[in-house]
């Protein structure tokens, strides 16, 4: 299905592709994974939105705590270690950290996710991307760059490189795209201050945050858009979960990519969806 079409397909028909996919899922995962298989034991197939809303929750601390008792991937792994394409982790500033590993196709999910969101930003082929990123462990722009690739664009590396050199780097390389944590395009606008390098001249269009809520604060965009001359986009996404949200060139909240999410918006005590215009937490 072509990636516009679900952007603009009407609700009903969303739901409807949410709920098969869904169970095509579950169908994929459940005689595999000993964890959802344990979790959802008194699950009946095929699930409704009815059956969807009585589903417990999954949280990072118990996905963290299989993996501790049952070492090194845990019980979560659907698959035997030699399907799976990529390693990543959380980056653990919160307690031990989470190794969530893709497959060739999960990973290809992943960087079509992105697509969503180079689309929302209007970054193209012809763009050329620079990944202001360490590239360890932690997921971070990994998937933006393999998305980049993906796309046609030029992906340039970053990692490896103090905040002067990567300067130096997107000069020399011609990037258009930034792509970084909000505190750090404002930390590298802070050093062409220093090195006296007129970012306005580096050619910079478009900058992407994640990692961050900073981009989606009207005052802290502001800054960077002030620092970098270029339009501020920011990104959503989480190792456990992958590529969930963007903000589009209205910049009014983040979109949620619904062909590949289903969102609910809870209220935390009630665990009830909250009504329209009501606050609550978000659920995917």
């Amino acid at each position: 299905v072509h990636r516009a079409n679900l952007e603009s397909a009407p609700p009903e028909q969303t739901r409807a592709r949410q709920l098969e996919r869904f169970n095509l899922l579950l169908s994929e995962l459940l005689p595999h994974n000993h964890f959802y298989a344990s979790k959802f034991k008194s699950l009946s197939m095929p699930i409704d939105w009815h059956g969807f809303a009585q589903l417990p929750f999954t949280t990072k601390p118990e996905l963290v705590e299989d993996q501790s008792a049952f070492p090194p991937l845990g019980t979560i792994a659907t698959y035997p270690r030699e399907r799976y394409l990529t390693y990543h982790q959380t980056s653990g500033t919160t307690g031990r950290p989470l190794v969530v590993l893709d497959t060739p196709e999960s990973w290809d999910w992943w960087t079509e996710c992105w697509q969503y969101i180079y689309r929302a930003a209007g970054v193209t082929d012809r763009d050329r991307l620079f990944m202001a990123f360490s590239f360890g462990p932690f997921i971070g722009f990994w998937a933006a760059h393999a998305a980049a690739l993906k796309l046609g664009a030029l992906g340039i590396p970053g990692g490896g490189l103090d905040s002067k050199a990567r300067l130096h780097l997107m000069a020399s390389a011609q990037a258009t795209v930034l792509l970084s944590t909000p505190t750090y395009a404002l930390r590298l606008a802070e050093v062409a201050r220093q090195e006296d390098i007129d970012l306005s001249q580096l050619g910079v269009h478009t900058t992407i945050h994640a990692g961050e809520p900073g981009a989606s604060l009207p005052s802290v965009r502001d800054r960077i858009q002030r620092a970098w001359g270029a339009k501020c986009f920011d990104h959503a996404g989480a190792t456990e979960v992958g590529a969930y949200g963007y903000t589009c060139d209205t910049q009014t909240g983040l979109h949620v990519i619904e062909s590949e999410f289903i969102a609910e918006v809870l209220d935390p005590q009630s665990g009830q969806t909250v009504s329209e215009g009501s606050v609550g937490e978000l659920v995917l």
